[in-house]
């Protein structure tokens, strides 16, 4: 499990990190705001602990950007702003807990678990197969094999209705159609260049064939 902490005070930040480093968990530290949204965006994290008064980008903002493009990406506020406003505001933009500080580590740890809990294993009522591959649908997460992989709103959306007619030649005009809400060919490659994002993310393994002349297929399960 993956925890990016985004806290800029280094105090506070050396003594949650080794804690929960010793508690088995990989943390990555960021010291302000607009670095810390940058890596939750690039990389993949199972949570993001995240601090409010944050140079360079406030912790409201980031929790807004996170909200908009990781919504799957559940954020532990950590804050000495522990008025109600502000903790309602919080939870208006997209936290799934928080704690005020000052705090007790055994107590962050407890609330680190549950929100690790939460977001660990799919829910088999939300998941789709096809070829060896398992499509959460409310983390917008990919699991092939050992590998999870965070996709965006449009790789989802292809990805989904390839896998929910896995066994189909789908064809680019019907993508365009369906995904990208196109009623006509505009000479685009957009379909293309997604499909080849999709492979790149997948890995070697993507059950994603391309069929000549026609579209694509996935495997079915």
């Amino acid at each position: 499990m993956r925890v990016l902490l985004i806290e800029d005070e280094p105090r506070i930040r050396a003594f949650v990190a080794r804690g929960l480093t010793a508690e088995g968990l990989l943390v990555d530290e960021s010291v302000d705001g607009r670095a810390g949204l940058h890596r939750a965006l690039e990389e993949r994290y199972d949570l993001v602990i995240l601090d409010l008064l944050l140079p360079a980008l406030d912790g409201l903002s980031v929790l807004r950007a996170l909200h908009e493009f990781r919504p799957e990406l559940p954020v532990l506020v950590l804050s000495a702003r522990s008025d109600l406003p502000t903790k309602l505001r919080g939870f208006e933009l997209g936290a799934t807990d928080y704690l005020p500080k000052p705090f007790s580590f055994e107590e962050l740890l407890a609330r680190v678990r549950v929100q690790l809990k939460r977001n660990g294993t799919p829910n088999e009522k939300n998941v789709v197969h096809a070829g060896g591959l398992a499509l959460d649908l409310a983390a917008r997460r990919a699991h092939l094999g050992e590998k999870i992989t965070d996709l965006s709103a449009r790789e989802f959306q292809l990805l989904r209705y390839l896998v929910e007619h896995a066994g189909e030649i789908v064809s680019r005009e019907r993508l365009l159609s369906e995904v990208w809400g196109y009623h006509f060919d505009p000479c685009s490659n957009v379909v293309d260049v997604c499909i080849r994002r999709l492979r790149k993310k997948l890995g070697a393994h993507a059950p994603i064939e391309t069929v000549r002349h026609a579209g694509y297929r996935v495997s079915a399960p």
